[in-house]
């Protein structure tokens, strides 16, 4: 029995020690689907993940000025290439780990349509986009409305939120009756979950990669490694998949 417990209290120990917090910079478009797949991975490994969302160009800030992200999952595939190229991330561990989809997003029924006439019909006080300085989907928000040409046209409308996140939050509290959002914050297992929207043609706009990397704080984690070696697996594609990403 001493001899069981022992291997018990041992075994308790090993775990709490090789139990890890991994500091991850999670695009703001990402977090739903990052949160479940960081509970399946803390399931299987003991690991603790702790998630920062924002906006990627903020990060890239953020990240120069030396915040101790040991992760970055970017919204687009830029951002991680430059602080590859300044050292700031590790050279061979970036990857693409979803494409993103942009969608025109109202929290009401019936008021966007499925080919985006709503945006010529202008009948709305505001639309509300990311800050396409610092949101790659804000970026995609902007080349869609020059594509439709009606970015001059529906600029004096236009509210800026400082991440997709705060854009979304614009649009549900319907301080703005309609905006430009990543199709993952309003689409889980193959519907919309609320109000009605118009999934933009990729054509419309530059492709929108998003990029993991390991960063310099995480050189030496293992835990973090294998969060990023987890992202390739099965059980997180399907989670991507289910958010309406591509792969």
């Amino acid at each position: 029995m001493i001899k069981s417990f022992l291997a018990l209290l041992l075994a308790a120990i090993t775990t709490v020690v090789s139990a890890a917090e991994i500091k991850v910079a999670v695009a703001a478009n990402f977090v739903a689907p990052f949160k479940d797949i960081a509970s399946v991975f803390e399931t299987e490994t003991g690991h603790k993940v702790l998630i920062t969302p924002g906006a990627s160009g903020k990060f890239y800030a953020q990240i120069s000025n030396g915040a101790p992200f040991e992760v970055f999952f970017s919204a687009d595939d830029e951002t991680p290439i430059k602080l590859e190229k300044e050292g700031k991330a590790i050279e061979g561990t970036r990857f693409t780990y979803a494409t993103g989809t942009l969608a025109l997003w109202s929290a009401k029924d019936n008021v966007v349509d499925a080919s985006g006439e709503v945006l010529k019909a202008g009948k709305f006080k505001y639309l509300a986009i990311a800050n396409s300085r610092v949101a790659p989907y804000g970026m995609a928000a902007v080349q869609t409305m020059q594509k439709m040409g009606l970015l001059s046209i529906l600029e004096p409308k236009i509210v800026q939120g400082e991440s997709i996140a705060q854009t979304h939050q614009f649009i549900n509290t319907g301080n703005a009756e309609l905006g430009f959002v990543a199709l993952s914050q309003v689409y889980q297992n193959g519907k919309l979950k609320s109000g009605s929207a118009w999934i933009v043609p990729d054509s419309f706009h530059d492709a929108l990669r998003q990029d993991a990397v390991l960063l310099e704080s995480g050189k030496n984690s293992e835990p973090a490694k294998s969060l990023l070696h987890f992202m390739k697996s099965e059980k997180a594609k399907k989670i991507i998949l289910s958010y309406g990403y591509k792969l």
